[in-house]
């Protein structure tokens, strides 16, 4: 004996309905084909740039103060500065570093704000405030970036074996050996040391002679120059 619930009837919701209207109907393929059609002709006709250009305005201010520690340089130029900048429409995020005898600042605007208004209104802002400048500080110097400017690639130099001076020079001869390279727009050598001449002045002279510490520095500038010294052959190759 067969109960009531086998012989009534099953009740589909709107969903269930709109499925078994669907599923009778003689226009369901042409609806998929028209679908199908209209998929392929937006992939054919939407543009498409294979490296699109997104704008992203970005600048570096720099101010120095030499003869500053890092400290000083934080408290008197990098807080109040950042402070300053935080004022412009359309910042987005500002970073700032201090060093020993300079502050910099990178000031990024929101996505899609015109390079331009954004440059012009950072400047405006520094140039407002110039009288709050502390005294032995530099102008800010202003250095617009884009979403170019970006690094692709770096490459970390280190030895437990040589020191900073080494690895600069060999990190100079990588540089130049990537600069050959095709399409290679720019690059950048960070850190390292340098060759320099330590000069250790003798504080009895100097008072016998009548000069300065700033004397001789400013003597030693003014003869710090490059000329040429000529060539000679040597092994059959001229060395210039």
């Amino acid at each position: 004996m067969q109960s009531d619930q086998e012989h009534s009837p099953i009740r589909v919701g709107v969903a269930g309905r709109i499925a078994a209207a669907f599923i009778n109907s003689k226009l369901t393929p042409l609806i998929i084909i028209a679908s199908l059609l209209l998929g392929l002709f937006a992939v054919l006709r939407t543009p498409r740039e294979e490296e699109p250009q997104i704008i992203v305005p970005m600048m570096d201010v720099m101010v120095a103060m030499p003869g500053a520690t890092a400290k000083e340089v934080e408290q008197r130029i990098a807080v109040p500065m950042e402070k300053l900048l935080w004022e412009i429409p359309g910042v987005e995020y500002i970073y700032s570093t201090s060093s020993p005898g300079q502050a910099l600042a990178i000031v990024r605007f929101y996505v899609g704000q015109d390079q331009e208004a954004a440059l012009v209104r950072l400047r405006e802002k520094l140039q407002s405030h110039y009288d709050i400048i502390p005294p032995g500080a530099s102008t800010p110097i202003i250095k617009p970036r884009s979403i170019d400017d970006v690094p692709i690639l770096a490459l970390t130099l280190h030895s437990s074996r040589y020191d900073g001076a080494a690895l600069q020079q060999f990190a100079s001869r990588v540089e130049t050996a990537i600069k050959q390279v095709d399409n290679v727009s720019e690059t950048t050598l960070i850190g390292g040391s340098r060759r320099e001449v330590s000069v250790t002045l003798d504080k009895a002279r100097l008072t016998g002679y009548g000069l300065t510490p700033d004397a001789v520095a400013q003597s030693i500038q003014a003869t710090n120059q490059r000329t040429d010294a000529g060539s000679f052959a040597r092994n059959n190759v001229d060395l210039s």
